[in-house]
């Protein structure tokens, strides 16, 4: 039997109801581990329909959710909110999951991490492409292996709607943050090359990283794309691993021969849904103690990696 199984469901609320805070409701709501309580939303309209179809309670201000005797809670509003929101949360001893980015600003991470830890309170950030389990497949690949490079593309079309953000807050932190969990290391170089061709921020993006353990790392991504592509290609001195991160298709290439033949095989990839398990590992951490797969140091080396892209740190 699953441990967090034999606990009472934590009584948990989702803060911030648009496309992802939608999808971490719907989750929530079909998992043991959780009962879900709460869904705000300044909205009222969608407050209410979010929360009536996932048997929940829908308010409309902050002061309220804060109030609502959560024991955890997820976070998925506009980035500007999530440091004042979390802290509060935190500061009333509620666990707390926050969408990526972690915060606006390196300061309000920072702000995040100190408030978790003066409450003995797990903050954990949701990078939930660490659950994609073609990145896991990829991780499992590479494990002892020295990664030489890693080249990653994430594009596709201009969203509906525009956020506040370009696509190096929106996307290429999924990626940042996969290039340091593969690699074990940190970004020490960045050179980014940005376009704006349809909006205020960027909507395409060239970046180049080289880390502290020698590897070098590229991310192509854009709105520009007519469809969408999420792959991940890693090379290391004896193998070459390439991840369709939608389908979850990942082939390793291994024992190149001189005359330039090598050998092929597919890698196992189990169809699991990335948010379920980012959810499951929050529970986890919430019930053990033990510190969470995403830290709030993770949230803040990701964001401050991106900011420096943009030229504002």
């Amino acid at each position: 039997m699953n441990p967090t199984q034999l606990h009472a469901p934590l009584r948990a609320g989702v803060a911030g109801v648009g496309v992802m805070g939608r999808n971490h409701a719907r989750v929530l709501s079909e998992m043991r581990e959780f009962d879900l309580a709460l869904v705000f939303d300044p909205d009222a309209v969608t407050a209410q329909g979010v929360a009536e179809a996932y048997g929940a309670s829908p308010v409309t201000t902050a002061a309220d959710f804060v109030a609502g005797g959560l024991e955890a809670a997820i976070v998925s509003t506009p980035n500007r909110h999530h440091a004042d929101l979390s802290v509060a949360l935190l500061e009333a001893g509620v666990h707390v999951l926050v969408e990526k980015p972690i915060a606006a600003t390196v300061a309000d991470a920072q702000r995040m991490i100190d408030a978790a830890k003066a409450n003995d309170r797990v903050l954990m950030v949701g990078q939930v492409e660490r659950f994609n389990p073609a990145v896991e497949a990829v991780k499992r690949a590479i494990e002892g292996e020295d990664v030489i490079s890693i080249q990653i593309t994430r594009v596709g079309p201009f969203p509906p709607r525009m956020g506040e953000v370009g696509v190096v807050i929106d996307l290429a932190v999924h990626d940042i943050d996969i290039i340091r969990h593969l690699t074990g290391s940190e970004i020490a170089e960045v050179q980014p090359q940005l376009a704006r061709t349809r909006a205020d921020r960027e909507d395409t993006a060239l970046l180049q990283f080289r880390l502290e353990n020698g590897a070098i790392a590229h991310i192509t991504t854009n709105w520009v794309t007519p469809y969408k592509t999420r792959t991940l290609q890693v090379a290391t001195h004896n193998k070459f691993v390439v991840a369709d991160l939608m389908t979850r298709q990942v082939t390793e290439y291994f024992g190149q021969q001189p005359d330039g033949s090598y050998s092929t095989r597919g890698l196992m990839s189990w169809p699991n849904e990335p948010l379920k398990k980012e959810l499951e590992a929050f529970a986890h951490a919430i019930r053990t103690g033990e510190t969470p797969a995403v830290t709030g140091e993770d949230g803040l080396r990701n964001l401050e990696v991106a900011l420096r892209c943009l030229g504002e740190v």
